[in-house]
């Protein structure tokens, strides 16, 4: 081997004739070991392997050299998973969890190092294709939120892999879902708009005799279906018509139920109770008071707002079947109880409520979040801003003259 140019090295020629040049740099100490790591490069000419040299060598002066390793992208989501645990909720993680199993079969293998846009492009092309894994087999496509999602997570974790210089840069950083996928998919997709005002009316009075009347009234007024199965008597207080939003119970891959705080410090609130509610409350605890009577010690106490006759607590499973059952015998369009936010805060914003108070009661931050995501207001909340209008027109003001 002979020297050409420190440290670029010559190497004999291979079996075709081939002449190539090499040369090894040191990229640091491995934290784990604290051992020495080099990287080699091979090349085949000698002005690629210059350059290459010297933009390593420009990396290493700046601190941003990347020490070669090889982890694979599963294994650092599985590390990054890890990571996140101690900050986020457990059904938090479970949700991130199945997001990124989308990504691990067709990017998990491939090193960490060697992963390029190109493979995250062709990934969310599939995705957007056959995402929709079917027994181990491709099939119908994901939707654009399911693919979106995945691709912030990903490009989450591999953003951490830049700041831990595991990669040098985040090749997912600037891959997004392309406009035609999304047209394409309003175009076919149907959306489900909350109740409107008559609708939710018609509901509320065609439950009256439900045994469930007060649960269904809190997910009218805006709680999430976790925390309405999450209330305890104990966060009720009749005399002075409030409740507190502490506990949740929700359930993950509605298999087996979680028990947590609120999702977020914001969600931590107290609420008034309007005047039905407070009175539907008082009643359903009435009716508890004669269940547990009749049970004797078979009763559960347990100390839950919504529960079965025998005491035991509601899931939201078994709350959603019961909600979607007298949609059903109602005639009613079929909407998610989770849209019950959207249709109370709808209507609160159309009536002039400030956003701050909305926000408040929606046990959001941010007011931004309360208006982008649950207030949907439908054509006929626009009448009033059509009769506005007509004064721009001169209409009012001709027939007034």
């Amino acid at each position: 081997m002979r020297l050409l140019s420190d440290p670029i090295k010559k190497l004999p020629p291979n079996s075709k004739g081939k002449v190539r040049y090499q040369f090894v740099v040191d990229v640091g100490i491995d934290p784990e070991t604290g051992k020495r790591k080099q990287l080699r490069r091979t090349f085949d000419s000698l002005k690629e392997a210059k350059a290459e040299y010297a933009d390593i060598s420009n990396r290493r002066n700046q601190g941003s050299i990347v020490p070669p390793n090889k982890i694979t992208v599963n294994e650092w989501l599985d590390r990054w998973l890890a990571m996140k645990t101690d900050d986020l909720e457990e059904t938090t993680i479970y949700n991130y969890t199945i997001t990124l199993d989308r990504v691990r079969g067709g990017l998990g293998n491939i090193r960490l190092q060697e992963l390029t846009e190109e493979h995250v492009e062709d990934w969310r092309d599939w995705a957007l294709a056959h995402g929709r894994v079917r027994g181990k087999r491709a099939g119908t496509p994901l939707s654009v939120t399911s693919v979106d999602m995945s691709l912030a997570r990903l490009k989450e974790a591999l953003g951490r892999a830049a700041t831990r210089r595991l990669v040098y840069i985040n090749v997912a950083e600037n891959v997004t879902i392309p406009r035609r996928a999304r047209k394409e998919e309003r175009k076919t997709k149907e959306e489900v708009p909350p109740w409107n005002v008559e609708e939710v009316q018609k509901f509320i009075h065609g439950i009256k005799g439900e045994r469930l009347y007060a649960p269904l009234l809190l997910s009218l007024m805006g709680l999430r279906p976790a925390e309405v199965c999450g209330l305890r008597w104990g966060d009720v207080d009749l005399e002075n018509a409030t409740i507190d939003i502490a506990n949740t119970r929700t359930m993950m891959g509605n298999r087996y139920v979680v028990e947590k705080d609120t999702k977020s410090l914001a969600g931590e609130r107290t609420l008034p109770l309007p005047g039905p509610v407070l009175d539907a409350l008082k009643a359903f605890r009435a009716l508890q008071a004669e269940e547990r009577h009749a049970l004797g010690e078979a009763y559960v106490a347990s100390g839950y707002v919504l529960v079965h006759e025998t005491g035991v607590a509601f899931t939201i499973k078994q709350l959603r079947r019961r909600a979607y059952r007298l949609m059903q015998l109602l005639g009613l369009r079929r909407v998610r109880l989770y849209l019950a936010r959207a249709a109370c805060f709808t209507y609160l914003a159309n009536r002039g409520v400030p956003d701050h108070i909305l926000a408040r009661w929606a046990g959001h931050k941010n007011v931004k979040t309360t208006k982008r995501w649950y207030v949907k207001p439908d054509v006929e909340d626009l009448r009033g801003a059509a009769a506005m209008w007509e004064g721009l027109h001169g209409g009012a003001a001709e027939e007034q003259a």
